[in-house]
């Protein structure tokens, strides 16, 4: 694990040996044993080194910090512009090292028990109208291979509600038609299944009968479900580019994969679709985070209302 604990450590800082050990161990450990993306273990590596940073300027280090070193190094991040939702991360990253090194021994005591995360703001997900998918699901697309393909992974990403990283992670033997399932790796490595139907199914079965096979002679027989154009795994930043491209087509700037998640969502909210049923397709560990639909849902409504009810814009003659 030589790579993850390295993430701590950077080249001309000067901190102790035993700091870095236990950011490293920190590191590896959510690596190894808590199945933390690689993404997640650079960003919680880089929060830890501006910690590190930080405490080294008030003479300290990761083992001998005190409560009022993180309030301030909150302060200090306050300070620099960092936004509620920066901050709530790096708090969240020194909080789980400092846990970690009083499990291992490493601390007899944690210094950022009582300290509450920062509050971030509500922010409601972008959301498209159902008219409005329809546009960037019924376009005229390529047809060959490559628009088959594209087809299929706008169909996916809204009908199965998928993160884009789970996309681009399914493998050939995930789709189940008979059963009408995908099987789904989300975050931490947990696997989970999605309901496949209706025009997604019938796109993706036509995209493995016919445009998969022309894919994957061009490469050495990758697993992947969705093959870029020289037969190997497509990668995040296609599909954010292919998303973004038809979303230009049918008229929506800036459209992300995010979105169609999104939109999937609040329209099973607003079709009938209990919370629970939701968070188990989307992979929520807490409900908590599915709630936030409700908001959607209920602006939506409002705004339905305003522009359709004859008489919801008209005032009382006084």
């Amino acid at each position: 694990m030589a790579t993850e604990s390295s993430l701590g450590r950077s080249e001309g800082e000067v901190a102790s040996g035993r700091t870095y050990d236990a950011i490293g161990e920190y590191l590896s450990f959510l690596s190894v044993e808590k199945g933390a993306s690689p993404l997640t273990v650079r960003s919680y590596a880089c929060d830890l080194r501006d910690y590190e940073s930080f405490l080294a300027r008030r003479g300290a280090d990761c083992l001998s910090a005190s409560c009022d070193d993180i309030l301030a190094f909150e302060g200090d991040l306050l300070e620099r512009g960092y936004a509620p939702s920066s901050r709530e991360r790096h708090v969240s990253a020194v909080k789980g090292l400092h846990r970690f090194m009083v499990r291992e021994g490493l601390s007899p005591a944690d210094p950022s028990i009582g300290i509450a995360l920062p509050k971030v703001p509500l922010r409601l997900p972008d959301v498209l109208s159902i008219d409005a998918v329809n546009r960037v699901l019924d376009q005229d697309m390529r047809a060959d291979e490559i628009g088959l393909r594209d087809r299929a992974i706008l169909e996916v990403l809204y009908g199965c509600g998928l993160r884009v990283s789970e996309l681009v992670g399914m493998d050939r033997g995930d789709v189940f038609f008979d059963e009408g399932f995908v099987r789904v790796r989300g975050k931490g490595s947990k696997e989970r299944i999605a309901p496949l139907g209706g025009m997604a199914a019938q796109i993706l079965a036509r995209y493995l009968d016919e445009a998969r096979p022309v894919l994957a002679r061009r490469s050495s027989g990758d697993a992947a479900m969705f093959l870029n154009a020289r037969g190997s795994r497509i990668s995040r930043q296609s599909v954010h580019a292919i998303v973004a491209r038809w979303g230009q087509a049918a008229g929506i700037k800036g459209l992300h994969p995010h979105t169609l998640r999104h939109s999937f969502a609040t329209h099973m909210l607003e079709g009938g679709a209990d919370l629970r049923t939701i968070q188990e397709i989307l992979g929520h560990s807490d409900i908590a985070t599915t709630q936030i639909y409700t908001h959607v849902s209920r602006i939506h409504m409002r705004e339905e209302y305003l522009a359709c009810h004859p008489r919801a814009k008209q005032r009382p003659k006084m």
